[in-house]
């Protein structure tokens, strides 16, 4: 098991729609090749976990890289899990002043307490670190 933690600019501001419906083509393609992990977005900031074998994970990074709404693509960190961080999400899914989003399935919030037992895990705290600079109300 492997993950991949990046950051990308989007080319301009997502409109809620656009980010449930990048949202509902992750979700359907991670689980085709069995991706958990988690996409922030904040005012045209995304930062993403992935995590799963080698081979899915470098062919849904290719599709990213390709992908045209966003640019800048920076890989922050790779490398080997014991376990996954976020075994029951094919895309858990975070951004600021989304009330509509609240309703998706994965959408976090402050009260819920999603990962399992590896909150010390680096994506985690990237993750964790993305969320507090730009204050997105959410819990790990």
């Amino acid at each position: 098991m492997e993950y991949i933690v990046y950051v990308s600019t989007a080319k301009r501001l997502l409109s809620e729609k656009e980010l449930i419906d990048l949202l509902k083509v992750s979700r359907a393609r991670n689980k085709k090749y069995n991706v958990t992990g988690m996409l922030l977005y904040c005012q045209g900031t995304f930062m993403q976990v992935l995590e799963g074998d080698k081979n899915s994970l470098e062919l849904i990074y290719k599709t990213i890289e390709l992908d045209q709404r966003h640019k800048n693509i920076i890989k922050l960190a790779e490398g080997i899990l014991k376990k996954r961080n976020f075994p029951e999400w094919s895309m858990a899914f975070a951004s600021v002043n989304s009330e509509t989003l609240q309703e998706i399935e994965g959408f976090l919030s402050s009260s819920i307490n999603h990962t399992t037992d590896s909150a010390d895990h680096i994506t985690v705290t990237m993750l964790k670190t993305f969320a507090d600079s730009n204050r997105l109300y959410i819990s790990f």
